[in-house]
């Protein structure tokens, strides 16, 4: 672990913003507070530097507590709601007090109401604004992105998510891992959870199978931030993107079945690529907001913000030419990938008789410059 914290310390003793280290693991578990503590141990001791506690989460874990040791804690601020007392991190004590470095505990945790930000990653964009230095702790699993991915291999829906933009803009990305049998070990002998929950666990989430799946997509993860990383620090890059038209487009309809699904694999596809991407609305005749249902209204709203959260430049157009718009848009935003899902609409024999097509079929006969990539839900 010795050469982390030196490249850390290095970009802390040459920013003006604040910079961000993210602790990722596969798991509660794996140890990612113990880095974090321990990291901030050497930071203080060893280099002299001012650093603070912000929010720490031990769960009761004798280890994590006893690394806590000497450190400065910010007191939380306590809220009460339907009359429970529910405490936060204190930003605004934080930022007074103006440390070198904060450490903030699970990233993706949503604060209670009444705060000024709802999710503690917002918190943290505050503290960085302020030139103070971030380092901070996230499961693999709370990634926008990769909300289907886990509920597929894993049956479990994660309620707390992050924007992928977070770990995309880290400055560092450190994988805390061990393996699974020493994970479930640890649960076992109650390292993890209390002694009445072990069993809960060891049913539920701590399956075997469970841990593997996340333990790859970490891995996965950490290769994709590993790449993207590289492609910026190539010295060609300048010249890479001006003759290669790879940014992506995910194109959205009113009622997409699957629009999630399409925005998570785009978000995932431009990390992969380091390209830019956007979402892409063409509002038809009858698709107009007098002509359509508050349903419907109320889910093309919750898809748009979807979009930007997880990381996309949103586009509305108003036109009847649907593919014409797509392709001219993309012709002109040097978009290589468009992504979109399965025509909803079944035409019948008939409407083929007379020579109709999907709008997936027209703009596959169209396109002559684009690839064209096809989800379905459980697009990966």
């Amino acid at each position: 672990m010795k050469n982390a914290p030196d490249k850390f310390l290095s970009m802390i003793r040459s920013a003006r913003r604040g910079r961000h280290k993210i602790y990722l693991g596969y798991c509660a578990g794996v140890g990612k507070t113990y880095q974090m503590l321990m990291e901030a141990h050497r930071l203080r001791d060893e280099e002299n530097l001012d650093v603070v506690i912000g929010i720490l989460e031990t769960h009761g874990r004798d280890e994590t507590e006893a690394c806590r040791g000497s450190l400065e804690e910010i007191p939380r601020k306590k809220f009460s709601y339907r009359n429970i007392e529910i405490t936060e991190m204190d930003v605004p004590s934080i930022l007074k007090r103006r440390p070198q470095v904060v450490l903030v505990d699970e990233l993706a945790h949503t604060n209670a109401p009444g705060s000024k930000n709802q999710k503690r990653y917002q918190d943290v964009e505050e503290i960085l604004e302020a030139g103070i230095h971030v380092i901070s702790t996230l499961n693999v699993q709370h990634l926008e992105s990769l909300y289907e991915i886990v509920e597929k291999n894993t049956g479990v829906k994660v309620r707390e998510r992050i924007p992928d933009w977070v770990i995309t803009h880290a400055d560092e990305v450190v994988n805390v891992d061990i393996s699974v049998p020493d994970l479930l070990t640890r649960v076992r002998t109650g390292r993890v959870y209390p002694a009445e929950r072990i069993e809960t666990a060891l049913t539920h989430f701590f399956k075997d199978s469970n841990l593997q799946q996340l333990r790859e997509l970490t891995l996965r993860e950490l290769a994709a931030q590993l790449d993207i990383k590289f492609r910026e620090n190539a010295e060609n890059s300048a010249a890479e993107e001006s003759t290669n038209p790879d940014q992506v487009l995910v194109c959205l309809s009113s009622r997409s079945p699957n629009a999630n699904a399409l925005l998570r694999y785009g978000s995932r596809l431009a990390g992969r690529l380091n390209r830019n991407w956007y979402a892409l609305y063409v509002q038809t005749f009858r698709e107009d907001t007098t002509k359509i249902d508050a349903e419907t209204q109320r889910y093309l709203s919750n898809t748009l913000s979807l979009a930007r959260q997880v990381g996309a430049t949103v586009f509305i157009f108003k036109s009847d030419q649907v593919v014409e718009t797509i392709l001219q848009f993309a012709k002109e935003h040097r978009v290589g990938h468009i992504v979109i899902g399965p025509s909803a609409r079944k035409l019948s024999w008939w409407d083929r008789l007379f020579g109709k097509t999907t709008l997936l079929e027209k703009l596959t006969m169209d396109n002559h410059h684009f690839k064209i990539v096809v989800t379905e839900n459980d697009v990966e």
